[in-house]
């Protein structure tokens, strides 16, 4: 009897080593790769992130597939780039996504992971933000494989109304992990899924008094050396910088103590060691030049160069924390492996043991192996960006060019007609501030060949097309004897747009000239190389070379 007691006893054990893993996926939005007190910002308190950095490994080579919401997401629900589905820039109202020749949202005939873990018998659930596409005619998060919702910028089930509450912002996060509380109770006997994706960091932050109260004696300094180079730059030019340090880090801090909830509250039903979370951001911290951004504007990128809207570091690269007790090692800082967001679907699928189809045209990896504690194996294919709607960059004054790729150390951009391309060595230069393309002509050339090739392989857009005929990409001749462009005499036009002869323009003289006039402040800023709100004579000149 003995025996045939510890032969059951062996069987159940195999059968809980075999049970797939609950997942709750965190993504913030706007967090820079800087903004954890783990990740070394000087003043922000993240106890509950550095728990997770300590359990478990942080990914300190992750990559989102945009520069923006809406298409990083689409990329982690879809394991494929963004511009497979004409998704470029964030979703908005029907008038604002026609004029940039997007869809009004993702389309539900499209595989998700919820609807593969749907159909490997999960139960799925997404709270907080969507920005999928919401609306007039707009799919419920439903229609995408979910099965409970709560959400905002979505036309499923609200999670509440920011118009009727002024905190709502403030007291999100603490909502989303109420529901995903409730739906972890409810489901602890099969697996889960859960997307709980933050209102927060993104602006515009009004945290309460109470939230504030935990930073009332904060006094920052805008050249403390801990920001790194290129953030001290945007803390340097931010006003009232004390004020908005206070509110960005009583909005993270009050984060990081809802997902403390959340981990606590996993220990009470016995399934931290079931249970795999990962966490993330949607893109890089905003610029406190945009509109309503000031006080989320003054986020960290850390030492990476420039923010949201830019495929440099600080645009693109965001935390991959995972967590999985007694699976995914502790304390692990993963530095080598680069991995990218569309690799988390086929990575989840295959922990999950959810076999992904072979028509799905997945453009991500399973990277499964790494989680576990694996080698950092070399990716089989570069990871593509393309970013074709609007201004990139100009945070630093540097416009990189619409296409990159990341292979191996590598990271070039370069135009669609393949020139003006720039190399960077990534694990050497993380802030990315030597282009060493002159050096390395091979490497160029085969980098561009790539980028090139997979740009081509895109479904046709008419977003992409617009924007190189635009004049982005200098357009060949049809005709043998077509005339050469004319060359800008800039010094000459300089001179003559310098009405008080001051030997600057200002932007009352530089931007009527303008004949796109929305385009005209971003460009004002690209050109302003020094950041002293005037363009000099050679500033003015050395933007049109």
């Amino acid at each position: 009897m003995s025996r045939l007691l510890l032969l059951l006893a062996s069987l159940v054990g195999a059968l809980a080593v075999a049970r797939p893993p609950n997942v709750i996926f965190i993504l913030t939005d706007d967090q820079g790769w800087g903004d954890a007190k783990f990740a070394g910002h000087p003043y922000v308190k993240t106890p509950n992130l550095d728990r997770l950095a300590k359990e478990g490994t942080w990914l300190r080579q992750f990559y989102v597939a945009a520069t923006v919401c809406s298409p990083s997401r689409a990329a982690f629900m879809t394991g494929q780039v963004p511009a497979r589905f004409g998704i470029h820039g964030h979703f908005a109202d029907h008038a604002s996504n026609a004029a940039r020749s997007m869809p009004d949202w993702l389309d539900p005939e499209v595989t998700t992971l919820p609807d593969l873990l749907k159909q490997a018998g999960y139960a799925t659930a997404h709270f907080g933000k969507w920005h999928l596409g919401h609306g007039t005619g707009a799919p419920a998060p439903e229609a995408y494989g979910i099965d409970v919702s709560k959400t905002v910028n979505s036309s499923g089930p609200s999670l509440g109304d920011e118009g009727k509450e002024p905190y709502f912002r403030a007291k999100s996060t603490a909502l989303m992990v109420d529901e995903t509380i409730r739906f972890a109770k409810a489901n602890k006997d099969k697996p889960f899924y859960v997307n709980l994706w933050t209102l927060v960091p993104h602006a515009a932050l009004k945290p309460t008094p109470e939230q504030l109260a935990v930073y009332a004696e904060l006094q920052p300094k805008a050249d403390d050396p801990a920001f790194g180079e290129w953030t001290r730059k945007y803390y340097a030019n931010a006003k009232d910088l004390r004020s908005q340090m206070q509110v960005f880090c009583a909005s993270l801090t009050d984060l990081d103590t809802q997902i403390g909830r959340l981990l606590d509250s996993l220990d009470e039903l016995g399934l931290t060691n079931d249970t795999l979370i990962f966490f993330s951001s949607d893109n890089g911290p905003e610029d406190y030049r945009i509109g309503n951004a000031a006080n989320a504007g003054v986020g960290s990128a850390g030492p990476l160069r420039a923010r949201k809207r830019s495929m440099h570091e600080g645009g693109i690269r965001t935390f991959g924390l995972v967590r999985w007790p007694g699976k995914v090692p502790a304390g692990r800082v993963e530095e080598n492996a680069v991995v990218g967001g569309v690799d988390f679907l086929p990575t989840i699928a295959a922990l999950a043991g959810v076999k992904v189809p072979a028509n799905l045209a997945a453009d991500g990896e399973d990277r499964s192996a790494l989680w576990l504690g694996g080698a950092a194996t070399p990716r089989r294919a570069p990871l593509h960006w393309e970013w074709i709607s609007g201004v990139q960059g100009a945070q630093d004054g540097y416009q990189p060019s619409p296409l990159c790729v990341r292979d191996g150390d590598w990271k070039l951009f370069v135009k669609h007609d393949g020139q003006g391309a720039q190399l960077f060595d990534i694990p050497k230069d993380p802030g990315e501030h030597h282009d060493v393309a002159a050096q390395n002509p091979e490497i160029v050339k085969t980098l561009t060949a790539k980028a090139l090739a997979w740009n081509k392989a895109l479904p046709a857009s008419p977003a992409r097309e617009k924007f190189i005929l635009g004049g982005i990409v200098a357009k060949t001749p049809k005709k043998a004897d077509a005339k050469p462009k004319k060359t800008l005499d800039r010094p000459k036009i300089f001179e003559s747009w310098d009405k008080n002869k001051d030997g600057f323009l200002a932007k009352d003289e530089f931007i009527p000239h303008m004949g796109d006039q929305a385009d005209a402040p971003a460009r004002f800023i690209r050109f302003d190389q020094d950041k002293d709100g005037r363009l000099s004579k050679d500033e003015f000149v050395r933007a049109g070379n």
